[in-house]
């Protein structure tokens, strides 16, 4: 078996996240990594003494012993580091948001396809075991056809510690554009992917956070099917209260989050420092992703789902999904639904190994990932302007996604 080699550009918190996945993949290996801060390259490098490193994104994708990149950068140079990959013929999986503006978007999708590399739109809860059975039971026609689709959020994303670029929106900053397409790319692959329009509110409320923690949505499909989804981040209710097995944390509890609050509100909070402590080779690195990767699952930032049929209502389980249907409610644990979220991680990476290695199908490519941007940017175009937005770059769930995967059955 022939592994794809990867070179990481940015190893900052997103990139932390990947690379566990990264590790437990025979078919993954990864050759590079590239950042501009010298202290996480060291420790880059230490960690994975047989890759090289480079200062910049340009001398890695001039490497010629790397197959594809993982580009993890600061939402504004997703374009310009996709784009600059695809020239020098390197595969392409790019964090979410894909980018900051529609026009963005297109050059990216432009440019893979003009120099024959694949481009995936990576890190949605779109690609997790549980939302892709729940879209197979739908496909089925089993209980019906989709009548509805509701995904609700409760979370502590905007306590989290934030860089400069994170709390700008012109650059990519808050809940819409950061946790949006978690919930956009879930819609969108239950629904079908053809979404008609949207209309939505967004909140921002926090005087120490200048970007949007807050936004609910009603986005319509071009077949009339409706879908809710919402995102409060401000992290006093987090929705793994929602469950019995749950509790009262996000990434934290309740007693960190009542004092970050009262340092950010003090001006004493060391968010720099705090940053850096869940980087590679912080001192908090394992504890912050081990709060991401539990075996059960449990409401986290893409929240909680639930899909409507003519006979049935379905939604995620403790390891797999909960179908109420007229013979009453049943637990299926579905396989992989004991998954840790680092394996589940591996999707992603799957995908773009057989796509590249094997010449599968890509399903969450460019065009994809440019469909998610538009409903992320119509949601606070719509806020701006408190009126419906119609969608004109939506595409469909390709044909036989997922097909190899078994129907859950109550």
């Amino acid at each position: 078996m022939r592994a794809l080699r990867i070179g990481m550009i940015g190893i900052g918190v997103g990139g932390a996240e990947i690379l566990p996945a990264m590790d437990s993949m025979e078919s993954i290996e990864l050759v590079a990594g590239a950042d501009l801060v010298p202290a996480t390259l060291a420790t880059f490098r230490a960690r994975y003494p047989e890759a090289r490193t480079y200062p910049s994104a340009r001398e890695l994708c001039e490497d010629a012993d790397v197959d594809a990149v993982w580009i993890a950068t600061p939402n504004r140079f997703h374009a310009e580091h996709a784009i600059l990959a695809a020239e020098h013929g390197k595969h392409i999986v790019v964090e979410k948001p894909m980018a900051t503006t529609l026009a963005d978007a297109a050059r990216m999708v432009e440019a893979a396809e003009r120099h024959g590399v694949k481009m995936l739109a990576g890190h949605t809860r779109a690609f997790t075991t549980p939302i892709r059975a729940l879209r197979r039971l739908i496909e089925s026609g089993r209980y019906g056809g989709l009548r509805a689709l509701n995904i609700w959020s409760y979370s502590d994303w905007m306590l989290r510690p934030r860089t400069p670029d994170e709390l700008d929106v012109a650059q990519g900053g808050g809940i819409p554009f950061r946790q949006g397409p978690h919930q956009v790319d879930t819609v969108r692959l239950l629904g079908g992917g053809m979404l008609r329009s949207v209309r939505a509110q967004v909140g921002q409320w926090m005087p120490e956070r200048p970007i949007p923690g807050y936004y609910s949505a009603f986005l319509e499909f071009e077949n009339g099917v409706p879908a809710t989804i919402a995102h409060n981040g401000y992290g006093y209710f987090v929705g793994a209260e929602l469950v019995p097995w749950g509790a009262d944390k996000a990434i934290y509890d309740v007693d960190r989050r009542v004092a970050i609050r009262g340092a950010m509100r003090a001006g004493t909070r060391d968010e720099a420092r705090e940053k850096q402590e869940i980087r590679i080779g912080g001192d908090r690195e394992k504890e912050y992703f081990a709060s991401v990767s539990q075996a059960a699952w449990v409401p986290e930032d893409m929240g909680l789902a639930i899909a409507s049929l003519d006979r049935a209502d379905v939604r995620q389980s403790r390891h797999g999904l909960f179908i109420h249907d007229d013979a009453g409610k049943h637990d299926i644990e579905i396989a992989g639904g004991r998954e840790t979220a680092v394996v589940q991680r591996r999707a992603e990476l799957e995908e773009l190994y057989r796509a590249v290695v094997h010449g599968a199908p890509l399903w969450h490519d460019g065009r994809w990932g440019m469909a998610t941007l538009e409903v992320c940017l119509a949601m606070m175009q719509s806020a701006r302007e408190r009126r419906e937005i119609m969608l004109a770059h939506q595409v469909p769930v390709p044909a036989g996604y997922d097909a190899d995967m078994p129907i859950p059955k109550a």
